[in-house]
């Protein structure tokens, strides 16, 4: 028996080192794994410490643990590219301390997904941003990198693999449909990602995030022409205008309004950080125009505007 179990140890050391010779990240992946275990005995302190160190707070003499708990779930899924050369590249970056930054997952552009970090881990993807009223965006989101360098389009078997990643996500932790949404989208002063070639309306055809109603071929002739569907500029308008937000198109007085509030209103309600305008109003075109972006909203992009932003309602 003596003699079973010797053999039995030698071979199950001899299969960890052809593993580990095998794994690259086999080095990493003990670091990871011993982060881990020091969280869960933070978590395992029981009672917990107690949060603040204000004196005047008088806690009572006996910790009463309650029953009814679980873990913290995500809420909202970011998309990102890597700006990066390869995949490779992207995985040592977010293996080395020093970078601090990481994601949930990482897709290959061969379609390959790597898992980095339990979903219920908060990543170091989003950095500062906002969308709503959520300024910490890593506490109650998914990260996914595409391995992109920032302006070639995404290959197909990338952009399958993410399809049945969120296809997943959505159903293991019930996120909102529109809470699928872009680096830029959070970021917009600082990022630019997904790059406009991200095909965010096949996104939203399968549930993830929203699109606007599709506009008739006729109606967009009209609104290229500029004016005949625009009314005069309201004050609310005008003021932005001189705050170096351009409204183009929109002068003369017509018909009906192609936006039923301000752009600033109207771009706040889908969740954007509109601190600063002309940066809210690009990141709003990056993602749902794609085409020109740039700080200027033609008749069109109203158009858009106001069917969408009445959608985030």
């Amino acid at each position: 028996m003596k003699r079973i179990n010797s053999a039995f140890t030698i071979v199950a050391a001899a299969y960890m080192m052809v593993s580990c010779a095998s794994n690259p990240y086999a080095s990493t992946n003990r670091d990871h794994k011993k982060h881990t275990k020091e969280l869960t005995k933070e978590l395992e302190v029981l009672p917990p410490p107690n949060p603040g160190t204000a004196s005047s707070l008088k806690y009572a003499e006996d910790w009463v643990g309650t029953t009814n708990f679980n873990l913290r779930k995500p809420n909202i899924v970011v998309i990102h590219h890597t700006a990066q050369d390869s995949v490779g590249q992207t995985l040592k970056t977010f293996t080395l301390e020093r970078t601090q930054v990481s994601a949930h997952y990482v897709i290959g552009e061969d379609g390959e997904i790597y898992h980095m970090l339990n979903d219920l881990y908060r990543a170091w993807h989003g950095g500062a941003g906002k969308w709503g009223s959520n300024t910490d965006l890593n506490s109650s989101s998914i990260g996914i990198e595409l391995d992109n360098n920032g302006s070639d389009e995404f290959s197909p078997l990338q952009i399958q693999s993410l399809l049945e990643l969120l296809k997943d996500l959505k159903a293991k932790y019930k996120i909102p449909t529109a809470n699928f949404i872009g680096h830029s989208d959070i970021a917009p002063t600082r990022k630019q990602d997904p790059n406009k070639t991200f095909p965010w309306k096949e996104l939203a055809k399968e549930g993830y995030g929203l699109w606007y109603d599709e506009i008739p071929e006729e109606e967009i002739k009209t609104l290229d022409k500029g004016n005949t569907l625009t009314t005069e500029i309201p004050q609310e308008i005008k003021t932005e205008v001189n705050d170096s937000v351009i409204v183009a198109n929109a002068k003369a007085p017509k018909a009906a309004p192609l936006l039923d509030v301000t752009p600033k209103i109207a771009i706040k309600i889908i969740g954007y950080d509109v601190s600063d305008m002309p940066a809210a109003i690009k990141a709003f075109k990056l993602h749902f125009i794609q085409t020109e972006v740039n700080s200027t909203l033609t008749n069109h992009d109203l158009k858009v505007l106001n069917n969408l932003y009445k959608k985030y309602l």
